[in-house]
């Protein structure tokens, strides 16, 4: 029910032939030009008593909090998106870089209190992928106003508000957008941030943290490259670091939202469903599984030396070719099965 109403309000819809194509949310292209340094806003970093500003604090996966285990540098939290610099100031040094939508789409969410999230002002977009009516999601952070409200179809290019530098953490100097590609992983997000203790939802369904995050400075440069390249072929063929098998008890939300990540028929008897991941969490395919699980285990993982909760923004415990799932992997894998009470 609830992507069907979704679904319903995307227009115009695409063919079968089309692919949907993306863009960079505001004129920095230095993405595309090599040179990294100035399409990324950097963060200020203090790392075993060295001061230094790296770009690479803005560009997507485990990026921050670095520590050092045995002679290597690992890094603990993981950035869901990329912070894109601006390249455009007024005499004070406010940005003021317009903000446009990276693909047709509907706007679905506007948080317009900035207070509200480490966000700041928010907006979220749903773009239709392909003619079955499939959906992403795109996110853009710390705007300084917005021109669009929820209900409002737009096109690849149009404007949705103004760079800012709204939310925690940020100041003027490092204004920027964040910008967010991923999956929504709930219809029933609200339930799972109830009984979890998380506090107060403003967001409904559009909490970012009810949306997984995928490389999108890597699509973005590989569509370039080839623009026959889809959203369902990147997150498919983007290498998994572990999988988890569930217990398969009725149908799964996550796969009825992205019908497109199951391989096989959802209808095939079996008691159990895996889901591959990738080390940042965001979920590749999924399967039915002849295995018999009471709980979810972590069904095959990538040997590393390195501990894998390092490598995994501890979503897994263990190491080597063993792992199991940590507390915030057990939270992470209850949303995406929709394995937790629906408090009201």
């Amino acid at each position: 029910m609830f992507r069907s109403l979704i679904l319903a309000a995307l227009l115009p819809a695409i063919s079968a032939a089309q692919v949907t194509q993306f863009q960079l949310p505001t004129e920095n292209e230095h993405l595309f030009t090599g040179e990294p340094e100035k399409f990324y806003m950097y963060v200020d970093r203090n790392f075993e008593g060295v001061a230094s500003k790296p770009w690479e604090g803005g560009s997507f996966g485990l990026v921050r909090n670095p520590i050092r285990v045995g002679g290597n540098v690992e890094y603990l939290q993981i950035h869901e998106g990329i912070d894109i610099a601006p390249i455009k100031r007024d005499k004070a040094g406010n940005p003021l870089d317009l903000v446009m939508s990276i693909a047709d789409g509907t706007v679905v969410h506007l948080s317009d209190s900035p207070g509200r999230s480490n966000y700041g002002r928010y907006i979220v977009v749903a773009h239709p992928i392909d003619a079955s009516g499939n959906v992403v999601h795109s996110l853009y952070a710390h705007l300084a106003r917005a021109s669009v409200k929820p209900g409002d179809t737009v096109k690849r290019g149009s404007v949705l508000g103004q760079m800012g530098y709204t939310g925690a953490g940020i100041n003027r100097t490092r204004a920027h957008v964040h910008l967010e590609l991923g999956l929504l992983m709930s219809p029933r997000f609200d339930g799972w941030i109830r009984s979890y203790g998380g506090g107060t939802n403003h967001h409904g369904n559009y909490n970012g943290m009810n949306l997984i995050g995928m490389d999108v400075a890597r699509f973005l440069t590989e569509q370039r490259a080839n623009p026959q390249l889809s959203v369902t072929e990147f997150v498919r063929k983007s290498p998994a670091y572990f999988k988890v098998t569930i217990p398969r008890n009725g149908s799964l939300d996550f796969a009825n939202l992205h019908p497109w990540l199951v391989y096989g028929e959802l209808s095939r008897p079996g008691p159990s469903w895996e889901i591959s991941f990738t080390d940042t969490g965001l979920p590749t395919g999924i399967t039915v599984s002849q295995r018999k699980v009471s709980t979810p285990i972590v069904s095959a993982v990538r040997d590393a030396k390195t501990p894998h909760r390092y490598l995994t923004r501890g979503l897994l415990s263990g190491e080597g070719k063993t792992a199991t799932l940590s507390s915030s992997g057990k939270k992470l894998v209850a949303l995406i099965a929709g394995s937790f009470p629906d408090p009201r």
